[in-house]
């Protein structure tokens, strides 16, 4: 081989080096010597690591084994598990952030075992916010079935059309656990509570009656608002605003008026017939008070819609009977049937309405006051009959 055909194995070298290599001793044969020498050791290292890891995994036997599938395979328990744990999880919490809460409590045996099972069940995004009861030493399999968001503990609470806010308080403390005293202090702060403008900063009649169903850790504050946005709801639904407007009456006005609908009505098929006595009264000239005996229950702190007429002579301004017009705010807190009507009165020349039967919860309606004595003198005979043991 010639000097050119070498300088284009090892690669074009400037005149400098070429010369320096010329005037070496050992020449082009001891280049050679050192460049088999590097080769050889070039090859004996990758040989050397495959010659390793073949022992590990196979003249290693049963401790190679171990080592890979430990590496593969994550540790999980078996069965059910023991026990009772509380695990919550939190708005925004992923699947991997669960996955180290369960590993942290002991209720899986690794956090990687955890996220396996529930990428392989397909739920990794289903996870829902709540609190949820596990066990300790369960496997990752049984811990996601756990998890699902049918099993949230929750407090279930159901709030009757018609109550007023005191009532409302004293129901919720009983049905959550809670302090009657926090309710009480949440209802007094409603800065916090998203209130509309036209509440005037008031609690009573916005806190919607439904079925709620909250967390064992959401506090008063918290219900309350809840109700607070589900009232609105019910509010848009209904068109509240504009209908409102529409019937010359601010959203306030229409609240406090379905409070009374509620309160007085024992149908909701009668709804429509009291709020056009409302109405009638309220548009009458000469003015005529509404009369309502319901809000003088509502200021005395009583119950019933039959008031004395001693009773029906106190200063309150929740006194219909001695003040025109509407009293200053709702009575109760109206359902959705009190709202409608309250927006939507039936037609009619009524100004007067009797439950004759308090047993029926019938209510009858008159346009004069002959007809009105009629009606008086037949609930009359009845609370006579039903005194008298009949």
């Amino acid at each position: 081989m010639n000097e050119l055909d070498m300088d284009f194995l090892l690669g074009a070298e400037d005149d400098d080096n070429r010369d320096q290599r010329r005037t070496r001793g050992s020449g082009r044969r001891g280049n050679r010597r050192r460049r088999k020498r590097r080769n050889r050791g070039g090859f004996i290292a990758p040989l050397l690591a495959f010659i390793i890891l073949a022992g590990i995994i196979g003249g290693g036997g049963y401790f190679g084994y171990q080592w890979i599938s430990g590496a593969l395979v994550p540790d999980d328990f078996a069965g059910q598990g023991k026990g009772e744990v509380v695990i919550e999880i939190k708005e925004g919490q992923n699947a991997s952030d669960v996955a180290q809460e369960l590993e942290r409590q002991g209720v899986v045996a690794s956090a990687r075992a955890f996220t396996n099972a529930i990428t392989n069940a397909g739920k990794s995004d289903s996870l829902q916010p709540g609190q949820y009861t596990m066990r300790k030493g369960m496997s990752a399999a049984n811990a996601v079935t756990l998890l699902d968001s049918g099993n949230r503990m929750l407090v279930q609470v159901t709030i009757k059309e018609g109550l007023r806010l005191s009532d409302m308080l004293t129901q919720l403390a009983k049905k959550t656990g809670k302090p009657g005293k926090d309710f009480v202090a949440a209802a007094k702060k409603t800065g916090g509570l998203d209130l509309p403008s036209y509440a005037k900063g008031k609690l009573e009649g916005y806190a919607f009656p439904a079925t709620y169903e909250f967390q064992p850790k959401t506090t008063p504050a918290e219900i309350l608002a809840t109700m607070v946005e589900r009232y609105k709801q019910a509010a848009d639904k209904v068109g509240l605003v504009d209908g409102a407007k529409r019937l010359g009456h601010t959203p306030h006005e229409i609240i406090t008026i379905a409070s009374i609908i509620q309160a007085e009505a024992g149908r909701q098929e009668d709804m429509p017939k009291i709020a056009r006595v409302i109405y009638n009264r309220l548009n009458r000239e000469p003015p005529m008070t509404l009369s309502m005996d319901s809000t003088v229950m509502y200021a005395l702190g009583k119950y019933g819609t039959y008031a004395s007429i001693e009773e029906t002579k106190i200063p309150s301004k929740y006194n219909t009977y001695r003040w025109p017009g509407l009293p200053p705010g709702p009575i109760a807190n109206p359902g959705e049937h009190a709202l409608e009507a309250a927006l939507n009165p039936a037609k009619g020349t009524w100004l007067y309405f009797v439950a004759p039967d308090r047993k029926s919860n019938v209510t009858k309606f008159a346009t004069t006051e002959a007809e009105r004595q009629a009606l008086l003198a037949e609930f009359a005979r009845n609370e006579a009959k039903y005194q008298n043991g009949d």
